[in-house]
């Protein structure tokens, strides 16, 4: 029971945090003010670079006009023939600039006219010289009307720019005087935190008893706690295993690449009269290679690592149009239902990857049945509340979007669920299961920043319910699909510049680009493809590994943009912790092509890229 004394003692606390409170109110309202006077300061200067625009567009157009007039070559009216497009741009930015200031309004009209008389004067010598009449076209420039005409043009701009400097001048010391009062606040917040310390450091020890009883009652929420503490222990336990995945499949998806991209090659050039069974066998090597692909793919889901391209999707959408693959996929003997929920949220998911987790789910499900049974495919709203997060590690409480997928199979046991999302795990017989499925949905659904959970007994079948947060917005339509043909060709005007520290899969690309027709020159590091790009100024398409010593993709990728704005750029990897992929998503506009890729990807994203 709190005394009258305790009462008492607290006031000087309350006291003092009231006013820490209404210093860091008045902290953040200064902050603001200060927001805004380094908007206007920023504003002035913005004002001052379009005029100082306007007068070399000017100067430049005049320029140009005597060097037409001198030499005849109309190459020197580029200059002109720029300052007539960008004059009227320029002119409409100094005035939405400038909205707020009546007096710089009346002087950008005035500007407006001067500028057209200028332009018009320049225009009809010119003029003269195209139609013949060199010598009224020097008449016009000797009247001195087009030295007026500038000379009332930097009049006007002369008369802006010092209106802006005025403005500049008191805006920089509102700016300023509102940076010292933030300043001040802050130091004065300081010194009540440290009071308040001060006063609280000396009241901690009346309250022993108080933080006994708070002690208590924490213990008591401690024992509630622990039955979440295996899973936990599991959580931590396949981190670990998937910071080690992460890695070897990095180093397997280089391998694959070479693997994947000779066999491609090689299968283009078989001519028909190898001898028997060649085909076959290349095939076959091409078939072990992508199911070793699937592999490392699958190791990167479960490791957090694969490069998601998350998008607004319906899942009920999305779920109906799968309809028909579950069927194919799931044989006769299996019937498939499907339960879509109205007015079910949105959510932001990576949608091919969604279709891989509903996909592996129901390959688990027939395996769960071999004598036939029914899958039901169910969509729904819910909300997660604070004390489900408490009890399940990595969730948060909120909306979620949730797809149930329910089988009438075996079940599974509790040791065999404790272990589901374990690698390599698995109850299928050998050669029927790597063990990675759940491992590959678990990773996808804790980089989606969702949610799985498994419900299943012995006998009664099995039911796995993925819960994606909730997208508060607008659904995007479904594109509108153009058919590609399978492997589109290149042309030889098409100059692309392949980046590889990897001589091996340098080598591949390189020859697989020149088969599907594009001229191609390569580079082994970021300096050296600089050098290139200086030297062959007709590249079309930089396509880059990301990992590379020294300079790395995304580096040279901007200090190549920045020497040709066009430049169009495709990056690839074997491993997604890189310049291009934060949080698990792959950077918004960014084109990427993962490791290993086969050659008819290869030819549809270049093509892809080029053709954007």
């Amino acid at each position: 029971m709190i005394t009258r004394h305790a009462v008492r003692a607290l006031w000087p606390l309350v006291l003092g945090f009231l006013a820490l409170v209404a210093s860091a109110i008045l902290s953040i309202w200064l902050s603001g003010r200060q927001d805004v006077a380094t908007d206007w300061v920023r504003h002035t200067l913005e004002v001052e670079n379009r005029l100082n625009v306007i007068h070399r567009l000017m100067l430049d157009a005049e320029s140009g006009q005597r060097g037409y007039l001198l030499s005849g070559q109309s190459t020197y009216l580029r200059p002109y023939r720029d300052a007539i497009d960008r004059l009227p741009t320029e002119l409409e930015a100094l005035n939405v600039a400038t909205r707020d200031n009546p007096r710089q309004q009346a002087s950008l009209a005035v500007l407006k006219h001067a500028s057209q008389a200028k332009l018009s004067e320049l225009g009809g010598s010119i003029e003269m010289v195209r139609l013949g009449r060199p010598a009224d076209a020097v008449a016009i420039m000797r009247s001195g009307a087009g030295q007026r005409y500038m000379d009332r043009l930097v009049e006007i701009l002369r008369g802006m720019a010092d209106e802006e400097d005025s403005l500049l001048a008191r805006r920089r010391a509102y700016a300023n005087w509102i940076s010292f009062a933030v300043r001040a606040a802050l130091f004065v917040s300081a010194i009540l935190v440290v009071l308040l310390a001060v006063f609280s450091v000396r009241q901690s020890a009346r309250r022993v008893v108080e933080l006994e009883g708070s002690n208590q009652r924490l213990r008591e929420e401690a024992a509630a706690r622990i039955s979440a503490q295996s899973e936990v222990r599991q959580l931590q336990k396949m981190e670990a295993v998937g910071q080690l995945t992460g890695g070897i499949a990095h180093d397997f998806n280089n391998m694959l690449a070479i693997i994947i991209g000779s066999l491609d090659m090689a299968r283009r050039r078989l001519s028909g009269r190898e001898p028997a069974g060649a085909v076959r066998y290349i095939d076959g090597a091409i078939e072990g290679a992508e199911r070793a692909a699937t592999l490392t793919s699958r190791l990167l889901a479960f490791s957090r690592r694969q490069p998601l391209e998350p998008k607004v999707i319906d899942a009920n959408r999305l779920v109906a149009g799968m309809s028909e693959m579950f069927r194919r996929t799931l044989g006769d003997n299996i019937r498939v239902e499907t339960v879509l929920a109205g007015g079910l949220w949105p959510i932001c998911a990576d949608p091919a990857q969604v279709e891989s987790a509903l996909l592996n789910l129901a390959v688990n499900a027939r395996d769960a049945m071999p004598d036939g049974g029914k899958l039901t495919i169910e969509t729904g709203n819910a909300e997660l509340d604070d004390a489900y997060a408490r009890l399940h590690d990595e969730v948060t409480a909120g909306q979620y979007a949730v797809l149930s997928i329910t089988d009438t199979g075996a079940g599974m046991s509790a040791e065999v669920m404790s272990r589901a999302f374990d690698p390599f795990y698995t109850t299928k017989e050998i050669g029927r299961g790597t063990g990675l499925g759940l491992s590959q949905v678990f990773g996808f659904l804790k980089q989606s920043n969702g949610h799985i959970k498994i419900y299943s007994e012995v006998g009664a079948g099995t039911t796995v319910k993925l819960y994606f947060p909730r997208h508060v917005g607008a659904v995007a339509a479904d594109p509108v699909g153009s058919a590609v043909a399978q492997m589109p060709p290149g042309a030889a005007d098409e100059v692309i510049l392949v980046v590889e520290d990897e001589g091996a899969v340098r080598r591949m690309s390189v020859d697989a680009l020149r088969d599907l027709g594009y001229t191609v020159i390569h580079a082994s590091d970021g300096e050296q493809a600089l050098a290139r790009m200086e030297a062959s100024p007709g590249i079309r398409l930089l396509f880059t590994d990301i990992m590379m010593p020294g300079m790395n993709g995304r580096e040279l990728a901007e200090r190549a943009q920045a020497i040709r704005p066009d430049l169009k750029v495709l990056y690839t990897t074997g491993y997604t912790r890189n310049a291009i992929v934060h949080n698990g998503m792959v950077d918004y506009g960014i084109a990427f092509l993962p490791k290993p890729f086969s050659l008819q990807s290869l030819a549809r994203k270049t093509r892809e890229v080029l053709d954007a």
